[in-house]
């Protein structure tokens, strides 16, 4: 199912050349790719297994044409790897790749950025639409997901999307190690900044979420987690 994109959102080339697949099945990944070259013509392909990897490719590297993201990686589980790749390279489409098809999950995703999303086990000539559509500035959606407009995800994790996608960089990567549990102290020092930068970021943090404490923001960001959100699904099931 393809849907038409906000005619604010930047203009892709109609052809794409290069594509960073994110991964960490190594199997699926040379599949990926084969499907990508022979598929859809993108001869430039990078892989990686972990989104710190991805993230570190496109610090030092050009922006690809396309990315295509697995949200279940070894180092983020949930939205906020989506949230941070979109901040970190904001000119490129960024295609989800999940096992994960609950409508409340792909709802959200596209919400929070995503260009489209397809299902791990579908056929090559679904991957092929689907890199067809966001070459062409469409949103790509699975045919399961045809009544998607009307069934809107759980208010809550809605809210926290939103939130979380007002975050600079940098204010995400700090959110993140607080929800690990560190301190102040022990943020600088990860993040080689001096600790009243973290010290201001928290408060520029807190503002745009809505929140008056840390752990009020950790609770919050844990609704754009997988499991809060099949938790909450399970209950209204």
């Amino acid at each position: 199912m393809i849907e038409s994109r906000d005619r604010t959102a930047p203009r892709r080339p109609a052809t794409l050349r290069s594509a960073l697949v994110i991964d960490d099945h190594p199997l699926f990944c040379e599949a990926l790719t084969m499907t990508l070259q022979a598929g859809v013509g993108v001869s430039d392909i990078v892989t990686a297994e972990r989104l710190s990897e991805a993230l570190a490719l496109l610090e030092t590297g050009p922006e690809p044409d396309v990315i295509l993201l697995d949200l279940n990686l070894p180092d983020v589980n949930g939205l906020d790897g989506l949230i941070r790749l979109k901040r970190a390279a904001p000119g490129a489409p960024v295609l989800v790749v999940s096992s994960m098809t609950d409508e409340g999950i792909v709802s959200l995703a596209i919400r929070a950025g995503a260009a489209g999303f397809v299902p791990k086990h579908s056929r090559t000539e679904r991957f092929r639409d689907a890199l067809n559509a966001v070459a062409a500035g469409e949103i790509y959606l699975p045919e399961t997901c045809a009544h998607l407009g009307k069934d809107q995800p759980r208010a809550d994790a809605a809210e926290a999307v939103d939130r979380l996608s007002a975050l600079t960089l940098q204010q995400a990567r700090i959110l993140e190690l607080v929800c690990a549990g560190k301190l102040n102290k022990q943020i600088a020092y990860e993040l080689s900044i001096a600790e009243t930068t973290v010290k201001a970021h928290m408060t520029a943090i807190l503002r745009k979420l809505g929140v008056q404490s840390r752990t009020q923001a950790v609770l919050l960001a844990s609704c754009a987690n997988f499991t809060e959100l099949l938790r909450g699904a399970g209950r209204e099931a």
